[in-house]
């Protein structure tokens, strides 16, 4: 049996007549069926649209502004990552959460830094995917039990071998950007925030990623995330 970890405060569900809207993301046509039918059935549910890749995932949360993304870690032309992190960007009110048979750390932590939710294994059961997604809407994030504690032994890991020298290693300003990628911001997001070139937060990043002794912007932000959390 399927065990969630919540995390925040639960607001109460919306009314049947105020439905949460949902866009289902998933390249396999009956596991869409499938999902339409059993949150079909939930009054306070409307699914308001369905995208099999990521390119239609993007257009259709951009054109239908649904109150959750329902959607799959891998897709055809791309990662379900990459999409979450260009919905967050375009429509900040969009919750996404995914449902996804892949369990790595790796997938789970980026998951997290792309502004995803919630992260779930597909062997969940019906009735504990209905109010995961209710969870989600009313602004709680939610991570299947199976993968939270190997993720956040993970970061612990990540971040625990001379951390302390690490951190204090960094500038300022590489403090700045390191702290926008733990949001989940793409370097073009970053360099606008920061009023920056896009080649200029690339090296940023080379220099933050060679002093923290790491080669991917997860491992950076799990280590920004650690520290921020002491």
């Amino acid at each position: 049996m399927c065990s969630l970890i919540f995390l925040g405060i639960v607001n109460m569900s919306k009314p049947a007549d105020n439905p949460t809207r949902l866009l289902l993301v998933d390249d396999h046509e009956m596991v869409r069926i499938g999902l339409r039918t059993l949150l079909g059935k939930t009054k306070t549910f409307q699914v308001v649209g369905e995208a099999g890749t990521a390119a239609a995932a993007v257009t259709e949360a951009v054109r239908l502004k649904p109150d959750v993304v329902l959607m799959d870690l891998r897709l055809p032309d791309g990662s379900g990552v990459d999409a979450c992190r260009e919905i967050r960007a375009a429509c900040a009110a969009t919750k996404v959460l995914f449902l996804t048979s892949y369990s790595e750390d790796d997938a789970v932590l980026s998951s997290v830094v792309a502004g995803a939710s919630g992260y779930l294994l597909k062997e969940i059961g019906g009735g504990a995917l209905v109010r995961a997604i209710e969870s989600v809407a009313a602004g709680q994030s939610i991570l299947d039990a199976a993968v939270t504690n190997r993720v956040l032994a993970r970061m612990r890991d990540i971040s625990h071998e001379d951390e302390s020298d690490k951190g204090k290693f960094l500038s300022p300003q590489e403090k700045k950007v390191l702290s926008l990628v733990a949001e989940g911001k793409t370097n073009k997001e970053i360099a606008a925030a920061l009023d920056l070139s896009d080649k200029t937060v690339k090296n940023y990043l080379s220099n933050i990623f060679q002093k923290l002794q790491v080669s991917r912007r997860t491992q950076a932000a799990a280590i920004f995330i650690s520290d921020s959390a002491k």
